[in-house]
C-alpha cells in the first residue's frame, strides 16, 4: 500500500504547484487499441486473456478504459480542462467523448 500514499502525496504535491491547472490520471484497466503491446510477453498474454472481461465491463463506465480514450481525454483536458482535478475511469471516458 505503500504505492498509493506515494501516489498520493505526489498527486496533492503537484495540485499544489503554482501551475494554471493541474489534472491527475487515476486509470485502472486499461485495454490496449491500435496494436499497443507491453514489452512483457506475460503482461500481452494476461492482456489476451482479460479483453474478454473488458468488453462485460465496457458498459459500466468506471469500471475500465482503453489506451484511444485514454490519450483523446488527456489532449481533451490538456485543451479544454475539465471539472473534476483528479479523473477516475468514469471521468476519463467522459472527457474522451468531450473530445469527439
Amino acid at each position: 500500500l505503500m504505492w498509493a500514499r506515494v501516489k498520493g502525496k505526489t498527486e496533492n504535491d503537484l495540485l499544489k504547484l503554482p501551475f494554471r491547472d493541474s489534472y491527475m490520471f487515476r486509470p485502472g484497466y486499461i485495454q490496449p487499441f491500435k496494436g499497443v503491446r507491453a514489452r512483457s510477453p506475460i503482461v500481452n498474454v494476461m492482456y489476451r486473456i482479460l479483453t474478454p472481461l473488458y468488453y462485460l465491463l465496457r458498459p459500466f463506465k468506471g469500471a475500465v478504459t482503453d489506451s484511444v480514450s485514454l490519450g483523446k481525454a488527456m489532449i481533451n483536458v490538456a485543451a479544454r480542462g475539465f471539472s473534476k482535478k483528479i479523473l477516475e475511469n468514469k471521468d476519463i471516458n467522459e472527457a474522451a467523448l468531450a473530445a469527439t
